[in-house]
């Protein structure tokens, strides 16, 4: 994956979440990561590629969303991190603390995830969207108990401001079935 950014569209029409992820597809070169309804009946469309094709494509699936759009966001320069938590492409070994963040709705944890990211020196678990979760999203992370702490006060602040934070969790030293739980 050679993805520069990431784009998102939430909807609260599945029928809508197809014609939106067809529209971004043809207008701009950008790849499809993720597209599928989520729990409440929503629709989210997650795409990548280059920060001007991500643009051109999230707007064009604005524009094509009509009056059921929830919430969208272009992240540029994503970081990488958060291609990995999303699809879970490669296991990660705990290491230390861990991280937890929890958000009302999907774009605004995966913003916080990047912001939390890019804050400190830890590695992102797994993002979990909406799925059995009753719409809500949520981040885990793990790396030393400073920068856990560092990471999930930067992502914390973000899920705030936009007035979605459920939750946000620093364990210092987890039992080992946690984590078990967590991977």
């Amino acid at each position: 994956m050679n993805e520069q950014a990431i784009g998102l569209i939430e909807l609260t029409s599945i029928a809508a979440g197809f014609l939106v992820a067809d529209t971004m597809l043809k207008s701009s070169d950008v790849h499809l990561l993720l597209s599928r309804s989520i729990c409440s009946g929503k629709y989210m469309v997650l795409i990548g590629g280059d920060v001007a094709a991500v643009g051109a494509a999230v707007h064009a699936g604005c524009t094509a969303a009509k009056g059921c759009l929830i919430d969208q966001f272009v992240i540029p320069k994503v970081h990488p991190e958060v291609f990995a938590a999303l699809s879970r492409s490669r296991p990660v070994e705990p290491d230390g603390a861990l991280g937890i963040l929890e958000s009302f709705n999907v774009a605004t944890l995966i913003e916080a995830a990047d912001t939390a990211v890019k804050s400190a020196n830890v590695t992102l678990m797994e993002i979990r969207l909406a799925m059995a979760l009753g719409g809500k999203a949520f981040v885990t992370l793990t790396g030393d108990v400073s920068a856990v702490q560092a990471a999930i006060d930067a992502g914390r602040a973000v899920i705030a401001e936009a007035g979605l934070l459920v939750n946000a969790v620093v364990i210092p030293r987890p039992h080992p079935h946690v984590y078990r739980e967590v991977l």
